[in-house]
């Protein structure tokens, strides 16, 4: 199953016209015969999506941070968990007994 075709895939719009020309020519009672073309074009709107989520989610860090930092300032506080949890002193002294103790 692909996407909608109407909406514009500019990087597999050859394979779209393909599918489409292959679905006109084909005889409706050939269940298989378009599925090389068909296969292709999968093949296109995978790589299309992996370059569309790459270009999406290159500055994640920065978004993911900038969110975090607003959340703290709604929460009224001024450190995050972990930075909390870097100054707990209970923390850090059952760590380092948990480290000396080993891997299970």
């Amino acid at each position: 199953m692909h996407p909608p075709l109407d909406r514009p895939h500019p990087e597999c719009q050859s394979q779209i016209a393909a599918l489409q020309y292959c679905h006109a020519t084909t005889s409706k009672l050939k269940f298989w015969g378009c599925n090389k073309v068909k296969f292709d074009l999968d093949q296109c709107l995978k790589g299309e999506k992996q370059n569309l989520l790459k270009e999406l989610n290159k500055d994640f860090d920065v978004k993911r941070r900038a969110e975090e930092d607003a959340y703290q300032k709604a929460l009224g506080k001024d450190v995050s968990f972990e930075e909390y949890l870097e100054k707990d002193k209970d923390y850090i002294k059952a760590m380092n007994e948990r480290n000396k103790r080993g891997p299970r």
